[in-house]
């Protein structure tokens, strides 16, 4: 059987903490540890998480008496892996059932396979406890990493869950530490790099469930320029890095600065018919990336999302109607 390691980082979500901690170790795996990283919390996170592990000697602790910030947590529990597998689950969100065992089964299959991921169930902390998840095993696609690499350059976004991802620990080691400069897009650049290396395995089951609050790290970014700015910089790392070394690595840079400036273009022309100031920082923006837009406007993009909206706005008068 193959082993996994959990690495949960946690600061003051102790109300979060016994939740996640028993999804993990509800899972079918039979060799199984799991590393709680609290960074000084100031709620009872500490008290709770020495009762977990008193409770179960697969749990090992590390309580800090300082802030260290997120990133010494991450980089922390890498290493401190050293099972087959790995996952780091952060203290307010939860797996779904058989999640572990299906991804590291996926991988044993595929061992060029060095990422897995699924979705997640994007859930108010008050829904969590009445969903019900179905445990039936996960069917897997398996693409080469390069791939991955160019759709999510296309997209210029991050539609990965973080909560669903689990590596190989071997190329995590050798991919090294997350990049503490990226605040909010550390796990796309890493993601990222890890494609790099090999293959990945995705599934549409779902594989974790990620409670959503006015706490989450991500809430702190408000509007779609900053999330630009945040995108942008994880791409620029990657292809200054790792990613440098890839055949058509200047193409897919291109492609993120087009993903981007076409988003913020239409971003700026919905501001403006709001009246809101933003707007012209998005239109710069868009030109900044991709000059041309000064003069050519992404008319395809902005009639697909048109017709995205309008899809959207359909389905939602269905739902209202039929409740």
């Amino acid at each position: 059987m193959p082993s996994l390691d959990v690495a949960i980082p946690n600061y003051n979500y102790g109300h979060y903490l016994e939740g996640c901690v028993q999804s993990i170790l509800r899972q079918n795996v039979e060799t199984l540890r799991v590393l709680i990283i609290d960074n000084a919390s100031t709620d009872d996170s500490a008290r709770i998480a020495r009762k977990l592990a008193a409770s179960d000697p697969r749990i090992e602790l590390r309580l800090r008496s300082q802030n260290l910030g997120p990133h010494a947590s991450f980089n922390e529990g890498i290493d401190w892996a050293q099972s087959d597998y790995f996952l780091i689950l952060c203290s307010d969100d939860l797996l779904t059932p058989h999640a572990l065992s299906d991804a590291a089964s996926v991988m044993e299959e595929h061992p060029q396979v060095n990422l897995t991921y699924g979705e997640a169930l994007f859930l108010k902390p008050e829904d969590v406890e009445t969903r019900v998840i179905d445990p039936q095993p996960a069917t897997w696609s398996v693409e080469e990493g390069i791939a991955l690499i160019e759709r999510l350059c296309r997209s210029g976004r991050n539609p990965i869950s973080g909560p669903t991802v689990v590596v190989r620990t071997a190329i995590q080691k050798a991919v090294g530490h997350y990049n503490p400069e990226l605040t909010h897009t550390d796990d796309l650049e890493m993601w990222l790099r890890i494609a790099a290396r090999g293959k990945v395995a995705h599934t549409n089951s779902h594989q974790a469930i990620a409670r959503v609050h006015s706490f989450n790290q991500s809430s702190s970014v408000k509007n779609i320029h900053q999330w630009n700015l945040q995108f942008e910089a994880a791409y620029r790392s990657f292809f200054r890095g790792d990613g440098a070394s890839l055949q058509n690595a200047s193409e897919m840079l291109r492609m993120v600065k087009r993903a981007l400036s076409d988003r913020s273009y239409s971003s700026a022309l919905s501001s403006l018919s709001r009246g809101d100031l933003g707007s012209a920082q998005l239109l710069l923006n868009a030109i900044r990336l991709r000059p041309a837009a000064a003069v050519f406007p992404p008319v395809g993009y902005l009639a697909a999302k048109m017709l995205q909206d309008r899809a959207l706005r359909k389905h939602a008068a269905l739902s209202a109607k039929s409740s």
